[in-house]
């Protein structure tokens, strides 16, 4: 597929220091950006060779200032390598780095460790991850405040999205000539993976419920009319071979948006070899959609709590694994 709708940007959802170092330059201008997280982090940092050397060499430091120091270096090293997609418009070009998840729901704690990150990387060209929580909320409204660009993460339910838009949308409010530029991570495959044993019986509404609650929450924040916010399409990523590896992306493929991928979605993606049926997209198809599945017994409400369970517990598992290593 082409890259004829306007606004819609390809995003890389891998970082590792020797793929930056050599294969990442060749994705780009296909891909446009890049994000990170701890779970994408702590893969690298313990299965990868790359760090075995600064690690060695950090012996007897603290291991959060030693997985600080090798996230930052990949970071700064990706915003070099993106920042002249950066210059060319504000709306590419970006890298993100997750605040520590362990953190939770402290937003002063939090609110610093934003700031300081953006600090110590010193390039425009970084999003803090904040979690979509009551206390990420907070965070989100400060760090924008403070011009500082926001990948407000682990949404998944609508609410969590107007909330987010919500809290960029106040910050500039008290910061007018703010343009700082924010993503909403809205994340997709997980709802399939969740609901599939559950839908089993009714196999046309299966792979379906990811795109339509992501399309609902497009469209909420669509209807805010920034741009400066964009809707980032996360968890693309197919498990198994019952999907092609570009479904999430083809899927999405839709003005004012960005889909951050693994790289074997987007090898397929960019290859175009499998033709992939569009569904329909409209209000009122996503709305009778949406229906048909709770119809079917899907508890929609619960599930969003769920994902966001699992999703926060998830990465914060991640990090401990990576901090007992390291």
């Amino acid at each position: 597929m082409t890259n004829d709708v306007k606004n819609f940007s390809l995003w890389c959802d891998f970082i590792e220091r020797d793929f930056l170092k050599k294969d990442f330059k060749s994705l780009i201008p296909k891909i446009l950006g890049a994000t990170s997280n701890p779970s994408i982090f702590a893969n690298s940092i313990l299965n990868s060779p790359a760090y075995k050397a600064q690690i060695s060499s950090m012996k007897g430091n603290n291991p959060k200032s030693i997985y600080e120091a090798l996230a930052i270096e990949d970071v700064k090293m990706a915003a070099s390598i993106l920042f002249p997609l950066w210059q060319e418009n504000k709306d590419n070009g970006y890298i993100s780095i997750e605040i520590d998840p362990l953190l939770g729901e402290n937003a002063g704690e939090s609110i610093d460790e934003g700031k300081r990150l953006f600090k110590s990387i010193q390039a425009p060209n970084v999003m803090i991850k904040v979690p979509a929580t009551e206390a990420g909320y907070e965070v989100m409204y400060e760090l924008h405040k403070n011009n500082i660009p926001v990948n407000a993460t682990l949404i998944f339910s609508p609410i969590q999205a107007k909330n987010c838009a919500d809290a960029f949308k106040n910050a500039r409010k008290n910061t007018p000539s703010n343009q700082s530029r924010s993503v909403i991570s809205v994340f997709v495959s997980r709802f399939d993976r969740a609901v599939e044993e559950h839908l089993k019986n009714t196999p046309e509404l299966q792979t379906k419920l990811g795109i339509y609650n992501a399309i609902e929450c497009y469209n909420l924040i669509e209807e805010y009319d920034d741009p400066l916010i964009r809707t980032l399409f996360a968890s693309t990523g197919v498990k198994g071979d019952k999907l092609p590896k570009n479904y999430y992306i083809d899927m999405l493929y839709l003005p004012h948006c960005v889909n951050t991928a693994p790289l074997d979605s987007i090898k397929a993606y960019l290859d175009n070899k499998e033709s992939i049926t569009q569904i329909p997209l409209d209000k009122e198809s996503v709305k009778k959609g949406i229906q048909a599945i709770i119809n079917a017994g899907v508890d929609i409400q619960n599930l969003y709590k769920t994902l966001l369970k699992e999703g926060l517990e998830a990465f914060e598992k991640s990090f401990e694994d990576l901090l007992r290593s390291i």
